[in-house]
């Protein structure tokens, strides 16, 4: 089945460019010129994949991100024109899996679409073809196959990469784990960032399942050397 990509990108010539390409490449491709077309387009034909510009009109990339994590799994990759740090950890914040500054090339974001459409792809099959699967941890619960994780009994809310960073961390249980290591395995190969970005999720991870985010006993930091999960 052709996969569909999803961009909402109010500069024609770039929108126009992006769509070319991918549908060289094969890929089923829709476009929006604005937030709220954005939305409408995503939600009439869940798409596989959405390249997502901040700088929208009418309803701009953040808030459109925002409502879409309410509403879909969808992976969302995030265009920006600056290359500010806050541009960054906000769009993370709202839901987005990944994060590119303009300008950038075709092979860079052909290359983080392959890596997120394949991880996909790999997800599903999991579900589809495996036994239940879970991980648990006293009053820590991960149901891999759900991706659904629950503390105490109380469902927690994660984000597509942040229930795949907790994952992989609890399936190492006891091993520390380098940041570049992480990246690579929960990010990808093609992954074009920086060890910022682990932090930032192991930070809201920490918010959500630690009883003292401060001090921390689950997800510990090993100095040196990344972090270590101790369930």
């Amino acid at each position: 089945m052709t996969e569909k990509i999803l961009i909402i990108e109010d500069e024609v010539s770039l929108q126009e460019t992006l769509a070319y390409n991918f549908r060289k490449q094969g890929y089923e491709v829709e476009t929006a010129g604005d937030g709220l077309q954005g939305l409408e387009a995503a939600r009439r034909i869940h798409p596989d994949l959405i390249i997502l510009d901040i700088m929208l009109p009418g309803m701009d990339g953040y808030e459109v991100c925002r409502t879409l994590r309410q509403e879909m799994k969808t992976p969302v990759i995030m265009l920006t024109a600056r290359d500010d740090e806050i541009d960054r950890v906000v769009g993370l914040e709202v839901g987005a899996d990944d994060y590119m500054s303009k300008p950038f090339s075709m092979r860079e974001l052909t290359a983080q679409v392959k890596a997120i459409l394949r991880r996909v792809r790999m997800e599903r099959e999991t579900s589809q073809t495996s036994t239940f699967q879970g991980l648990t941890f006293g009053d820590l619960v991960i149901d891999l196959n759900r991706h659904e994780v629950s503390l105490r009994g109380v469902p927690v809310t994660l984000k597509p990469k942040e229930f795949e960073l907790l994952t992989f961390l609890a399936q190492n249980r006891g091993t520390a784990l380098s940041r570049e290591t992480v990246l690579q395995r929960v990010w990808g190969w093609d992954y074009i960032g920086d060890s910022r970005t682990v932090d930032v999720h192991v930070r809201w991870l920490r918010e959500k399942i630690e009883a003292d985010p401060t001090n921390p006993t689950r997800i510990v930091t090993v100095r040196g050397a990344g972090y270590r999960f101790e369930g």
